[in-house]
């Protein structure tokens, strides 16, 4: 270790010390948000308004738990919540708390285990995507796109979302005689917009009851199955080679780095040898495990999900895909979830009697805090093509 780096580490002893110890709260939290030119009580659209002065101790003992939490339960505001975690996230202020003692115990428990098991998989099924599906719905598009949309040529979400839809079926070069297979379908609209735009047929898994059910009416009539399937139930002989394209979109954050090469074994498995697998994610920067989830989104919102990084997607793949193509537009993910908010709170007189002010707060804090998130570039999305064998003659991407 080189004498800057022990004098960065003796300093961040002495921070994390001094919040330890309790010595003076408030000023702790005012000197490290001007870092990010953030100030309490201020005047500005991405400060904060302090209501109960618990909250200083709370988010230095607790870190990004206590900010969220203290935030669903009324303690502060800001006008501009994204504008805020822009500028957090901007500044790198996650690193003056992440040493804090009260994350070390998720920490190691989600180094030394695999979260995303069948049973820790059914936890996000269960908290999050079986939700009513009017609550989705109320901010969501009409194919019910739970994903980014792509913002090209366009402002508008409904239609971001079926550019987005159509990228990916030219992306695979999907035809009519196609058999697609949709892991994580969601509540059907790919299939649905793959099938009637491209006459292919479309079978889609996913592990949520309320996903699959709602799924099957939304493409009745169409040549589209829904099964309720973990992916790992893939791997027989009767889904060997059984399809000519593979989507996976916005599903891969709830695998786990433990298991994305089995994940890459079951699309290598199902996948026939000319086929060609697109794989839409949300990735961080960096590479690293479940122990780097935010504790607030994996508690409320995601439970047992991380990031992938392009490194362990790459190793994840090697023997068994070539990448052909690497597309990043993230910064259409903030567009998408700015929209989202902005449907869901012209929607939310509709669909409240069936939840509390604390969700709306915790909802409206989670679609804002990512879209900071994207607008940092903390966090990226991509969509990556991949071939068995090389297309001969080359890959030719659409964008």
């Amino acid at each position: 270790m080189n004498h800057s780096t022990e004098l960065a580490s003796d300093s961040r002893d002495q921070i994390s010390t001094s919040i330890i110890s309790g010595s003076s709260f408030e000023s702790k939290i005012r000197e490290i948000l001007l870092l990010a030119d953030v100030q309490i009580n201020g005047t500005r659209p991405w400060d904060l308004q302090i209501h109960d002065n618990r909250f200083y101790r709370r988010v230095l003992g607790e870190g990004a738990m206590g900010l969220g939490e203290s935030y669903m339960d009324g303690w502060w505001d800001c006008s501009h919540l994204d504008q805020f975690f822009h500028k957090v996230l901007s500044a790198h202020l996650e690193e003056k708390i992440k040493f804090l003692p009260s994350l070390v115990l998720f920490k190691l428990t989600s180094r030394l285990l695999n979260l995303q098991t069948r049973s820790g998989s059914k936890q996000i099924a269960s908290r999050h995507y079986n939700l009513s599906p009017e609550l989705y719905m109320a901010f969501l598009d009409p194919y019910n796109q739970y994903t980014c949309g792509y913002f090209k040529n366009t402002d508008d979400l409904n239609k971001a979302q079926e550019e987005k839809l159509d990228l990916i079926c030219r992306k695979l070069g999907i035809g009519t005689n196609d058999r697609v297979l949709d892991i994580g379908c969601g509540w059907g609209g790919f299939a649905k917009f793959a099938s009637e735009r491209y006459g292919c047929s479309v079978t889609g898994i996913t592990i949520s009851q309320q996903q699959s059910e709602f799924a099957r009416e939304f493409c009745k009539g169409l040549p589209v199955q829904i099964l309720e399937k973990d992916y790992r139930d893939l791997l027989t002989p009767d889904f060997k080679d059984g399809f000519d394209k593979i989507l996976i979109c916005g599903m891969i954050e709830h695998v786990g780095y433990k298991n994305y090469r089995r994940l890459m074994k079951v699309v290598s498995h199902c996948l026939k040898d000319d086929g060609l697998f697109l794989l839409q994610t949300i990735g961080r920067n960096q590479s690293g495990t479940t122990m780097d989830v935010n504790p607030w989104l994996e508690k409320y919102i995601f439970p047992n999900s991380m990031l992938p990084s392009l490194k362990q997607i790459s190793a994840a793949v090697e023997g068994f895909f070539i990448i052909e193509d690497v597309h990043n537009f993230s910064s259409h993910y903030d567009k998408t979830l700015m929209a989202w908010k902005d449907n869901f709170e012209k929607n939310w007189p509709h669909i409240q009697s069936q939840y509390d002010e604390r969700f709306y707060r915790m909802w409206r804090y989670y679609l804002l805090a990512c879209a900071g998130g994207f607008r940092a570039r903390d966090t990226q999305l991509w969509q990556i093509v991949f071939s068995k064998n090389g297309v001969k003659g080359g890959y030719e991407a659409p964008r």
